[in-house]
């Protein structure tokens, strides 16, 4: 089962609502999945959906909110998936132009109907609702991937005014979310890990919520031992490098004038790096008399490398 599947099964089970939310996930739901159907005259509106979870979820909120009592018929899909598609039919006798108007689906003025494209005020005009209405949108035309693998969380619709409506309405939860065209379709989609973990608790995807939250941490432990352990091999490999450059320096001091012209205090460090080339240079520094620190060892061997430095150019 895939995560977005697993989202919406759990966003499914969340059915203790008012008849407003009820009518803000139906409101949503028929927006981005729904078709609206001219037969013999009269229209019907359908809802297709691959999930059964979410057929009868529709079939749920239909009967006990609106008593309107319909049916769940189940097509098999001719595509490669071959899942079953499962479609839930209103038809006029059921009543489906008053529950298009309470849903905020279509106008009416002196009996003409006209769709409305984009969000009823009057469908979220409560925090409740507007909740609702991103979970509806979410079952109907939403994905998330794995986030193993990435973070990308999207929401789909044919209409460029719905999709500007919602991408405002998600991002009223002080989220990121923008609007691209994808072929056909709008895309409102969040990239941000943080950002879908806030909109998975606006939809009420809690247990999700904590998976994916636990594979964040995981994702981020794994990055930061990988940060460190290539820090220190870089410093690590700076080290070495250094180490063996100061060490060719003394080699050739000695070849050309004798470590014995060297002031004692330099001299004193490049015999010691001589006899321990892999220390570091605090321990270089702890063994000279006095003692010094990093930084001390450090400007000494520079000045090592640069007396070297003139032998090589005859200064």
């Amino acid at each position: 089962m895939s995560f977005s599947l697993k989202v919406k099964n759990e966003v499914c089970k969340y059915t203790d609502i008012s008849k407003e939310e009820a009518v803000a996930i139906l409101s949503a739901m028929m927006k981005v999945s729904g078709t609206l159907l001219f037969t013999n005259k009269q229209f019907n509106f359908k809802i297709t959906t691959e999930n059964p979870a979410i057929a009868r979820l529709v079939f749920k909120l239909l009967k006990e909110y609106f008593e309107i009592h319909t049916e769940i018929m189940v097509k098999k899909n001719n595509s490669l998936k071959k899942n079953n598609v499962y479609m839930i039919v209103i038809s006029e006798e059921k009543g489906v132009k008053s529950l298009l108007k309470e849903v905020g689906l279509i106008k009416e003025n002196i009996n003409v109907f006209s769709l409305n494209y984009k969000i009823s005020k009057e469908v979220i005009k409560s925090d409740a609702c507007k909740r609702s209405y991103i979970r509806g949108a979410f079952l109907g035309g939403g994905s998330i991937s794995n986030p193993e693998k990435t973070y990308h969380l999207e929401f789909v619709t044919h209409n460029k005014d719905y999709a500007v409506d919602l991408c405002s309405l998600i991002n009223s939860y002080d989220l990121n979310s923008k609007v691209i065209k994808r072929k056909n379709s709008y895309i409102i989609y969040l990239k941000e890990g943080e950002q879908i973990v806030d909109l998975l608790n606006i939809i009420g995807a809690h247990s999700s919520l904590l998976q994916l939250e636990n594979v964040r941490i995981m994702k981020e432990m794994r990055n930061n031992v990988n940060r460190l352990v290539n820090c220190e091999t870089a410093n690590l490999s700076k080290t070495v490098n250094a180490a063996v450059r100061q060490v060719e320096s003394i080699k050739l001091i000695e070849k050309e004038i004798g470590l014995s012209r060297l002031p004692k205090n330099l001299r004193e460090v490049a015999e010691l790096r001589i006899k321990y080339p892999n220390e570091s240079l605090k321990e270089l520094g702890k063994m000279l008399n006095p003692p010094v620190g990093k930084s001390g060892a450090n400007h000494r061997l520079r000045r090592i490398e640069k007396i070297a430095e003139e032998l090589k150019n005859g200064i």
